[in-house]
Formats: structure tokens, sequence, C-alpha cells
């Protein structure tokens, strides 16, 4: 792709309120997806992310399309997510089961370089030696050949296509249904499957969303868990050092069982608890089985099923060796926590919740999916007083969002903002397009949009070096550029949500997924 300075995103270039934003959109005179309140968003232009990259760069320098990259950002931007969504013509049900792609932005003194590199998984170089898919997919990816060819084929390709986090020497790109990819996190080039040091059993689960102890105990941790479902489930809790000499290190775990099977993607953390949200979920696996259907096409809303907290203490935590403790959650479905901290007796845990288990049928391709048929994601927040046994929940915001975090600071305890993708209309489900500030406290929101054009992945919180205020820092994320069919960094000033700069990355990407910020 050849980029040219003259062609300029069709992106906001300032923040606004919620209210006085709405107040001044226009609507395009072109087709956009209708609805009741007025023109939406382009389907596709939308639709135009989802394609293969076909280009592996390194260390490619980069300019501001517009402002100015901070020369106080000095790190590495790494991105992961589905980077190739067909062979020979056939098409991946779902994005979700995508080979796995790794993005690094280097930012130094101003500076910026691209590098972009797959990772290298026995089950990508299979297929890229073959030309053609030879795994089924969790997500309803089909083999050629129909249910016949699929039938009994119950082995899953490691994509590792969710995560990518730094840890010690490594740089981990995780899947959370297998081992971890080990790759160097200067060049990107895989390693190969790493076990961490014989903590994991080969084949052995290892969740693709950690969470990062600032430092609640003294040194900061990475802790993360690996679970195994059934009838009943078992969760095994891991906490890694990751600064010093024994960065990588594993330096405590545990494992409990509880009943019921368990879906868990996501989980929250406190200096003295991981918390776990079991959802009520059944699982069939015979359709998966006869070659109908992939592993997570299985998953369906439990009816009168109890959704329930389980609450893991913490070896580095005031209830280290107790009993966990469970308790009874709302109805809904959930994939991402924002937060969770302690207030007294209360564990107070943020999540985005559906009202129930989005899923996208075989019969159902993904790039005409009805936005109006699948539930909106709401932030709520749940109280769980552990003394009485109780949990209430309060909405904290109406608009559909994902994808929300805090200042890495503020992990594990009460924080004042948030930071979140949202779609670009205040009620209703629709494809993410811009960003929001939200204040825990008072409720106040501000809003950057890349509407109508721009379509918005997971934003980045980065503290600035030195910083006090909690909002002092710049939001980092990649938005795809619908106009030009090309993928664009973004950095707003995370206080004001003002945009900071905007560089045309020589990229087209596909929607990611998470990644992380490496302090330089």
């Amino acid at each position: 792709m050849t980029l040219t300075p003259d062609r300029i995103p069709a992106a906001a270039s300032q923040a606004t309120t919620d209210s006085a934003r709405d107040a001044a959109t226009v609507p395009l005179a072109s087709p956009r997806e209708g609805s009741s309140q007025g023109l939406r968003f382009e389907r596709a232009q939308w639709a135009s992310a989802f394609r293969n990259v076909d280009l592996e760069l390194t260390a490619v320098p980069l300019q501001a399309t517009r402002g100015t990259i901070p020369a106080a950002l000095n790190g590495t931007l790494y991105r992961n997510g589905p980077g190739r969504l067909e062979r020979a013509g056939h098409w991946v049900h779902h994005p979700f089961d995508g080979d796995g792609m790794i993005t690094a932005l280097r930012f130094e003194g101003g500076g910026l370089g691209l590098s972009n590199r797959f990772v290298r998984t026995e089950g990508w170089q299979a297929e890229e030696g073959a030309g053609r898919y030879l795994y089924r997919g969790v997500f309803g990816t089909q083999k050629p050949g129909g249910p016949l060819a699929n039938a009994f084929d119950l082995r899953l390709k490691n994509i590792a296509n969710t995560h990518v986090v730094r840890l010690g020497d490594n740089l981990l790109a995780l899947w959370e249904a297998s081992s971890p990819h080990a790759l160097d996190p200067d060049s990107l080039e895989t390693r190969g499957i790493t076990l961490l040091d014989g903590v994991l059993k080969p084949g052995e689960a290892f969740s693709a969303h950690p969470r990062f102890d600032p430092g609640h105990h003294g040194a900061p941790r990475m802790v993360s868990f690996g679970v195994k479902s059934g009838p009943r489930s078992t969760i095994r809790l891991m906490e890694f050092a990751t600064d010093g000499p024994k960065a990588g290190q594993l330096l405590s775990e545990r494992s409990d069982s509880f009943n019921g099977f368990a879906f868990l993607h996501d989980f929250a953390i406190t200096p003295d608890w991981a918390i776990f949200l079991q959802n009520a979920i059944a699982f069939n696996p015979l359709p998966f089985a006869l070659g109908l259907k992939g592993a997570a096409q299985c998953l369906r809303s439990k009816p009168g099923g109890q959704a329930r907290f389980w609450l893991v203490p913490r070896d580095s935590g005031a209830h280290a060796g107790e009993a966990p403790r469970v308790l009874d959650a709302p109805e809904g479905f959930v994939f991402h926590h924002l937060n969770a901290y302690q207030e007294g007796e209360e564990v107070v845990v943020e999540s985005i919740y559906y009202a129930d288990f989005p899923s996208i049928d075989p019969e159902t391709d993904y790039r005409t999916v009805d936005f109006d048929l699948i539930p909106a994601g709401l932030l709520e927040r749940c109280r769980l007083n552990l003394a009485a046994g109780t949990v209430s929940s309060e909405r904290l915001s109406e608009r559909c969002c994902e994808f929300a975090m805090v200042n890495p600071s503020q992990q594990g305890l009460a924080a004042r903002y948030a930071w979140m993708a949202v779609a670009e209309r205040e009620a209703g489900n629709d494809p993410l397009q811009a960003f929001k500030k939200l204040d825990l406290r008072s409720g106040e929101r501000r809003v950057w949009s890349a509407a109508p054009h721009g379509f918005v992945s997971e934003p980045l919180m980065v503290p600035r070096p030195g910083a006090s205020a909690e909002d002092d820092g710049w939001l980092l994320a990649v938005v795809w550029n619908g106009e030009r069919s090309g993928s664009d960094l973004v950095i707003l000033d995370a206080a004001s949500m003002a945009e900071v700069a905007l560089v045309e990355l020589p990229l087209a990407m596909p929607y990611g997924l998470h990644g992380s910020w490496s302090q330089a």
C-alpha cells in the first residue's frame, strides 16, 4: 500500500461532551445503515476491514499525518489480532478464528516505527504450506468439504491471536485455549510454544487476559489463570514477577474447583482477591463432534441458570489460604471487566454486561450481521457484600461499549476515570466508532469520534512519565479508516480527549483484539 500525504482521514478532530457532539452530528447523503434514529454507519466501509494482511514490515519509520507525536512517549505499543481471514477463497466463519499477527509501534523521542509479524504457530505454518485450511475453528470455521470432512476432527489450531504481553525476556502471544507462544520482543520472530519454565503442561489452557498488579504488595506482578471446564470446573490462579532479575518467574499458584461449567475470558483483581464471573452458560458438544458447529457455537445461555461470582483469595493478600467465596451474580453475560476494588466489607466489580450470550449461527455471514439483533454491551457496577453475602448492581452508562480500561496504576483500586470504545449513537448496538472517557464519580463524559468513516478497536491508556493526575497521559488506539481502506494510529490526550496526532499506517489491519504498552 502507498500512502500519500494529501489524503486526510475523515475523523473527528476534537473531543466533545456527548450532548454537544450529538447536536453537531450531520448525516451524510451516502447510503448508510438506517434506523428509527436516523442514518448510522456505512456497512461497506465497516466490512472492508475484514481482509488478509499481506505484508510483514520491519522498523518502517512513520510521520504524523496530523498533529505531533509526543516526545515523552517512549516505549512500544503491541497489538494482537487476526491477520489472515481467508485461504484459497475459503473465509473463516468468524474473525476470532483468524491467525494471530503481532504489530509493534515503537515510540522514541517523537519518532515512530512500525513492525509486524505473523505468529509462526504450527497450524499457521502447515496451512501456509498447504495453501488451504487444515483445521476447524472454535468460532465455527470449517475445513472445506462439509460436515463429513469435519465430523470427529476435534483438533484445535492454536492461533495465538488474542493478546500480547511482555513477560521477562519474552513477548507472549496468547490464546486462552492452549499454551502461549514466545516471541522476540524486538524482532517479533517466533521462538515457539513456551511452557513458562515448566509452569504449564503441554496444551494446558492459559488465559489470554492477564491482569497486571501495579505493586499492591511491594512489587508489580502479572496475575493470570487457566481453567478446566466441565460439570465441575477448576481454576488455576498463577502470579508472576514482572520486574528485576526474577521477571517471568512463578511467585505463587493455587487451584480451586467449583460446581458448574466455566466460560471465562476475563477476570478482575484487588489486593486480596481474584474475581471470576461464572456466566450461566450451557455447553452441548454434540454438534461440534458431528462437524456441524464450532465449539463456541455450542454455547448457549442456560435457561433458569444462575450466574455466580467466584472470589479466590490471592496468596499475597489478607485472606491467603482461605477457601473461595461464592455469591450469586446478576443476570446477563460478561466477556470483559473494567476493574475491581475493595471498600470495607464490599468488593466492587465493574463489568460490561450483555443481556444474553452474543453468538453467530452457522448460517450467518459475520460481515452482514444485523446489529439490532445483537445485545449491546453496557457498563455496570456490582457491589459484593462479603459479610452479608449479597450483591447489588447499578448501570453506569447506557451507551454500547467494549474494551474498557482504567489507568494501569489504578488496577485493583478505586479509579475515578475509565476509557472505552463506544458506539456512535447513544442507545442500541452498532460497530464501535468512538472513544469515551467516563468520570466514574460524577458521570461526566467526553467523546472523541471517528464517525462516519472510522471504526475503532481497543484503546490503551498510557500514563505520562512522572504524572500525578490519574488522567494525565495519552490514549493510543488503531482505527480503521473506511474511506481510504487503511489503518490509522490515533493519539489522544487522555484528560481532554483532544486529538494529539494521527498517523496513517502503511498496513491495512483487520479489527484487532487486545494489546499492551511496554515502557522503554
